[in-house]
């Protein structure tokens, strides 16, 4: 039963995890999963560190490493990219690159209630500059997998478009912009806590192992969907004044 360190850094949390497939199917897994802010670098190793010892493994017992490669914040994303790129090299293991929209839509799916048969979920996640990512999961029961349904966009929260069927929505774009994500009026359930997180990542880089789907160290990188990493201050004053603006039309 093979061992997977997953390690995940692109939003404001530092997620680490250390999973196995038991033998009844379940999950054995030690994580850390902890509100970091811009603090992930230096947690990061120490959180992989901890895992490993609780499981009693070294680093070169695992088969792989899986890290969140994207979408998510252009810094967390080299953080945990870098650290899976390190570790795998010094250790000898492939690395296996999870988009993190999965993640969050395999936390939806593995929640309580679990997604029903046949829902598709829509992640949204706050991308910052007033915008949100956004992907189309469907769970196939026949293959065990997920398949993502269309493009993976970043597009104002209004823009965001509602998936065909009975879907769910996952990620924190529904509380983040509110009544501005106007698909999630539409929605079944809003998950706004199924984020990204380690502990997803391992069981997707379980089952991606078994399929034979790693890569070597050197060829691992981010998920971009986006060239622009920010605001100039002209547009983040109008996107203040807009959001005031806003405010006083509601108080009124």
């Amino acid at each position: 039963m093979s061992w997977i360190l997953a390690v995940e850094t692109s939003t404001e949390w530092c997620s680490v995890a250390l999973g196995r497939a038991a033998s009844n199917g379940a999950i054995e897994c030690f994580s850390r999963h902890e509100h970091t802010g811009a603090r992930s670098s230096s947690r990061v190793l120490p959180a992989v560190g901890e895992v490993l010892a609780e499981a009693g493994i070294r680093l070169a017992d695992c088969a792989a490493i899986a890290f969140g490669a994207g979408p998510g914040s252009f810094t967390g994303l080299r953080t945990a990219c870098g650290v899976a790129q390190g570790l795998a090299f010094g250790a000898g293991l492939p690395v296996i690159s999870v988009n993190v929209l999965m993640a969050c839509a395999e936390s939806a799916r593995t929640g309580t209630p679990p997604l029903p048969s046949g829902t598709s979920v829509l992640v949204t996640l706050d991308a910052r500059m007033d915008e949100a990512y956004a992907a189309t999961f469907r769970w196939d029961d026949g293959t065990g997998e997920w398949r993502m349904q269309g493009a993976l966009q970043v597009a104002a929260p209004e823009a965001v478009a509602q998936p065909e069927g009975a879907f769910w929505i996952a990620g924190n774009a529904s509380e983040v912009f509110g009544e501005r994500l106007a698909v999630a009026a539409h929605a079944g359930r809003v998950v706004p806590e199924a984020m990204p997180n380690a502990r997803a990542m391992v069981t997707i880089g379980l089952r991606a192992l078994a399929r034979g789907e790693t890569i070597d160290a050197a060829d691992a990188m981010p998920i971009y969907v986006r060239n622009k990493v920010a605001q100039t201050i002209a547009e983040r004053e109008a996107a203040a004044a807009a959001k005031a603006a806003a405010s006083m039309g509601d108080a009124a």
